[in-house]
């Protein structure tokens, strides 16, 4: 469920018209929903009702910081995966001890900031790294707390650029070398055991390959906890799947998934930490663009519009299905017919769907990306010097510009021109 409806034939975000914060704001432009972003953090936070548990929000979904601040003053925790995120995070209002550090390659900058503001633990994907974050919390007299993010060989079963738990693939350690890794972290003065992390990936639409993955690691836990560690948490990541149709395939919701963890893990007395992103954010934005030109190609027909793959470059690298739906509701029964939609950069990839069916268009109309509230603006660049796409949040029947749409004059004077030119 999200807030993005028609209502008296326009598209309403909340009980604002999308097409009055085009007017203000111009195309394209990210537009998030309060509600539903609280909605989709609280059915989270429910679904562990009863249990020990932090909700850490994975900020790379989208981390504009009036989202961060709204979900902060909400109780949610944050994943974050870089200094700058951290920072972010921080700026937010969001305590350390609510602030998770993951990802591959954390530096010792990195290090020192999160053990200097605060940080709840760390989850160690690599020997080198502990061996690194051992070195930089005893030269600064503290003990960091810390999880192993365990590999566990399951197929996700989503799309092979964001499954992160097969053993191919970068993250974690073999989930069959962990007892000796450990063995080895419980031996260094600067780190202090806390529990295991795992993720799998990301987009998943079947609970399956989670139960999987949960059963390895509850038998984890028990083996740990007879070689002598203390294993109170465990971070079980994020990656739950959002509908990005409206079909009738709709992916677990968050009460079931809950359920699974407590059949899964239940029984082992620890602390819950889970990492959403998407879940959280994809279905509470939308990306608003404007038809440029209706242009008629050899056996078939073109919506070119201003948004591009700059703005939303999910559908170019991921072959990522948005629905796309016009901001006036078309009339009952009009004829729809089949367009290739795609964006001004002089490249074939800056395609977003092809012969996606739509009632006719004609330039100047609008049309919303939905579910795009995800790895949308956090993913977008000034690709061809087109300005980063505005964000706007709605709240009830107020908007606000969360963050705006450079000058060309600002994004050219970032560069300096060197003394010998």
């Amino acid at each position: 469920m999200d807030h993005f409806l028609y209502k008296d034939g326009a598209l309403c975000a909340e009980n604002v018209p999308v097409a009055e914060i085009a007017a203000q704001v111009g195309t394209p432009f990210y537009c998030y929903s309060t509600a539903t972003l609280l909605r989709h953090f609280r059915l989270f936070d429910e679904a562990l009702a009863g249990i020990d548990h932090v909700v850490c929000y994975a900020m790379k979904a989208a981390s504009n910081q009036a989202i961060l601040t709204t979900l902060a003053q909400a109780g949610a925790g944050m994943d974050v995966v870089s200094g700058g995120e951290y920072a972010r995070a921080i700026a937010a209002g969001v305590p350390g001890e609510k602030i998770v550090f993951s990802g591959v390659g954390k530096t010792r900058e990195e290090m020192r900031a999160a053990l200097a503001g605060g940080i709840r633990q760390f989850n160690l994907e690599s020997e080198p790294e502990m061996e690194v974050l051992n070195e930089v919390a005893t030269a600064m007299g503290v003990v960091a707390p810390v999880t192993v993010r365990v590999n566990p060989d399951v197929d996700a079963k989503t799309h092979a650029k964001i499954a992160t738990g097969k053993s191919e693939n970068k993250f974690g350690i073999p989930i069959a070398r962990a007892r000796a890794v450990y063995a080895h972290a419980a031996r260094l003065p600067g780190l202090k055991v806390v529990g295991i992390d795992v993720h799998i990936g990301s987009q998943l639409t079947d609970l399956e390959p989670f139960r999987q993955a949960y059963r390895k690691v509850a038998d984890l836990t028990r083996a740990l906890r007879t070689d002598g560690h203390v294993i109170d948490r465990l971070d079980l990541g994020g990656g739950l799947g959002i509908p990005y149709t409206r079909s009738n395939e709709a992916p677990p919701l968050p009460a079931e998934y809950g359920a699974m963890i407590r059949e899964e893990l239940g029984d082992l007395g620890c602390e819950i930490e889970i990492e959403p992103g998407r879940l959280i954010a994809g279905n509470a934005g939308i990306m608003v663009s404007k038809v440029i030109y209706m242009k008629s190609g050899e056996g078939r027909d073109f919506l070119i519009l201003d948004g591009a793959m700059n703005d939303l470059v999910r559908p170019a690298m991921y072959e990522a299905h948005h629905d796309i739906i016009p901001v006036i509701e078309p009339d009952a029964g009009v004829e729809q017919r089949p367009y290739d939609i795609v964006g001004p950069v002089c490249e074939s990839g800056d395609t977003f769907a092809k012969q996606r069916m739509m009632p006719p268009l004609v330039a100047g109309d609008l049309v919303a990306f939905r579910s795009a509230g995800a790895y949308g603006a956090v993913m977008a660049s000034e690709y061809n010097t087109r300005p980063l796409v505005p964000e706007v949040l709605v709240h009830e029947d107020q908007f606000a510009v969360i963050r705006a749409r450079p000058t060309f004059d600002e994004m050219i004077n970032r560069d300096t021109i060197p003394a010998w030119l």
